[in-house]
């Protein structure tokens, strides 16, 4: 059986006063971590700024631009192992152009990109987003937080 324990690493790369506590990372996590049933994990999550951020996306991405959150996946069984980076710049400006408050939208990242660790995918084809769309929905409103994907 595997183990359904949670190894969670938080680095802040980028003004640590502005981002969310640890704590809120870690439950985003391990609500996400649950979408199908209890899981382990072994994560690290990074903020960055937005020249981490856009070299990153351009050296494993081939995209040359900061983009808000990066999944780097591992290992999904038996526990799921990878990395997000998430570019803090760009998740803040993106919260204020949709009228969200910067936390609501981090939480959404973190599980979108924990979603993405876990092998779910927005990019194969309709189906596979509106299943990835729907988990968002179910987990952010299980931790209080309005549909994500509501327009403004």
């Amino acid at each position: 059986m595997a183990s359904k324990r949670l190894n969670l690493s938080v680095q802040y790369a980028h003004a640590p006063d502005r981002l969310p506590a640890r704590v809120h990372v870690r439950a985003w996590a391990r609500a996400a971590l649950d979408v199908d049933g209890p899981r382990g994990g072994q994560i690290t999550v990074r903020f960055v700024d937005e020249g981490e951020g856009r070299a990153l996306n351009r050296d494993y991405r081939h995209k040359d631009y900061a983009t808000n959150v990066l999944s780097f996946p591992y290992a999904s069984e038996p526990v799921v192992c990878g990395d997000l980076v998430v570019c803090a710049p760009v998740v803040e400006r993106e919260a204020a152009e949709q009228g969200k408050s910067p936390l609501a939208h981090y939480a959404h990242l973190i599980v979108h990109g924990l979603l993405h660790l876990q092998g779910y995918d927005h990019q194969s084809g309709e189906d596979d987003a509106r299943r990835m769309e729907n988990h968002e929905r179910v987990i952010l409103a299980g931790l209080g937080y309005a549909d994500p994907y509501l327009t403004q």
